[in-house]
């Protein structure tokens, strides 16, 4: 961490503006960050520039304003040969898209780059992950699957925090190519599922012809009565029925049912909800707002709508619709851990850009390690981690006494759940909440097989949607400075 570069005007409050010349965060007591998110999906582009104001609170940073002030064009998402994605020509798009914000790659504090569908195969984020290499250390990204997509949606559009008062939510986001459903209870999603629905599985020209047509929407065509295929012209009327055929297999899936030939994840398994919030791209058509009308989001917005005001539904406005996903734009914040770490070997710090995974856990007198092992690898699940590919670090909640039987069950359980990450070569990083860092990493050390490094720190509360930097140790005091970096999603 760096010394600060330029104070703001004391005229604005004494306020300081961070930049990228690198500060000390540590040492201030208000930063105003500039942060972006990027959202790019199967079929369609779009970013989103907030402010934000954090105000020092003990050792961490709150924040205490968050404003949107420019939200970009929507862009079809451009494809080259072998449906991949043109990184050139999202490139171009991207770099309009900032000089209509009025700001540079340079300015830009934190951001989020968030890619699902297509965009999240391999060959793709490599891709696009190079026309952002150079603000590699600004930027968190994160690869979104179905389940994913569908808790970041829900999180976006304020369903979740709706949850929070009035009984459950059901968020139905409706994309391009899959629509994705969560129940929200309690402020938190209870069940999700997804399934192959979306407003562009069938595209169109200028003549009404059926310009793109995907293998799913090929079958809600067929399921509609209709003989249709690529070239053909879709009447307005033959666009209604099929528009309808699809939102019939939304509201079944919304409702438990399994979708046969179109679930994308397991049916839910909870009752649905009499409040419903829409999201995703399609429901931009809600209220007529402008745009292309070149695929079929106007006629399958409508037929839900319809549907849902038909079983008595109440459809609550969203916080936020096509940029649900996106609108969790990044934000730094620090912290510093308590003193009792354990670090081995010394050199396995810093780490950079951790996601956190936060496995619920009831750590009762007795702790059961099977039971820990089964949250692990749910939180895993939850954030499309559990394959081993991909570093995380695990937020712990701690309460009662540190016995030694209590601390053997936890780490037994947790190197058993972390195990697919371990075999991978990954560190075990463990972040606790609680006075137990250093107690919890030596036990895991001496009595759990674990061949690479562990990082136990302790003092800091995490959350899922967080990603952490782990600074080397502050050999004065003993302990490490955590950057954390939290997506921001919309308070009810």
């Amino acid at each position: 961490m760096n010394r600060a570069a330029d104070i703001g005007d004391p005229e604005a409050g004494g306020r300081v503006f961070f930049s990228q010349a690198g500060r000390s965060l540590i040492e201030e007591d208000q930063l105003e960050l500039t942060s972006v998110g990027v959202d790019i999906g199967s079929s369609t582009s779009h970013l989103l520039v907030s402010t934000l104001l954090l105000d020092r609170l003990d050792t961490r940073y709150v924040v205490v304003e968050r404003n949107v002030r420019f939200e970009s064009e929507i862009l079809l998402t451009p494809y080259a040969e072998g449906n991949t994605i043109d990184a050139e020509a999202l490139g171009a798009f991207i770099e309009a898209q900032y000089a209509r914000a009025g700001i540079t790659p340079e300015e830009i504090d934190t951001g989020a780059l968030i890619l699902t569908g297509v965009a999240a195969r391999r060959a793709n984020a490599r891709a696009i992950g190079e026309l952002f290499a150079a603000q590699a250390g600004t930027f968190v990204a994160l690869s979104a699957g179905d389940g994913l997509e569908t808790m970041m949606a829900a999180h976006g559009s304020g369903a979740v925090a709706l949850s929070n008062r009035g009984g459950p939510v059901l968020n139905i986001d409706v994309g391009g190519g899959t629509t994705k459903i969560a129940l929200c209870a309690g402020g938190d999603v209870v069940a999700r599922t997804a399934l192959d629905a979306g407003a562009r599985l069938v595209a169109f020209d200028d003549a009404g012809r059926i310009a793109r047509l995907e293998p799913f929407g090929r079958r809600h065509i067929a399921d509609a009565g209709l003989d249709a295929g690529l070239g053909d012209p879709l009447a307005p009327e033959a666009r209604r029925r099929v528009a309808e055929a699809m939102t019939g297999c939304i509201i079944d899936a919304a409702q438990g049912e399994d979708v046969d030939g179109f679930m994308r994840l397991p049916p839910l398994d909870a009752a649905e909800s009499p409040r419903v919030v829409l999201s995703g791209g399609a429901s931009e058509y809600l209220e007529g707002a402008a745009g292309p009308a070149d695929d079929l989001g106007p006629e399958l917005i409508a037929a839900l709508a319809a549907r849902l005001e038909a079983i008595a539904a109440e459809v609550v406005p969203a916080r936020q619709r096509i940029r649900a996903t996106v609108v969790g734009a990044s934000q730094y914040s620090v912290q510093v851990s308590g003193s009792t770490i354990f670090l081995d070997p010394a050199d396995a710090l810093p780490l950079r850009n951790l996601p956190v995974v936060a496995p619920k856990l009831d750590l009762g007198p007795e702790i059961d390690p099977d039971a820990v092992a089964q949250a692990v690898t749910d939180a895993l699940g939850r954030m499309e981690m559990g394959d081993g590919e991909t570093p995380v670090a695990v937020a712990l909640p701690w309460q009662g006494s540190a016995l030694y039987g209590r601390l053997k069950a936890l780490g037994a359980g947790l190197v058993r759940g972390l195990a697919p990450l371990i075999a991978a070569g990954h560190p075990l990083v463990l972040v606790i909440d609680g006075d137990v860092g250093g107690l919890l990493g030596m036990q895991i050390r001496t009595e759990e097989d674990v061949p690479g490094a562990i990082v136990s720190v302790d003092g800091i509360a995490l959350s899922e949607f967080d990603f952490i930097d782990i600074g080397a140790v502050i050999r004065a005091t003993g302990a490490a400075p955590v950057v954390v970096k939290s997506l921001l999603f919309p308070e009810a």
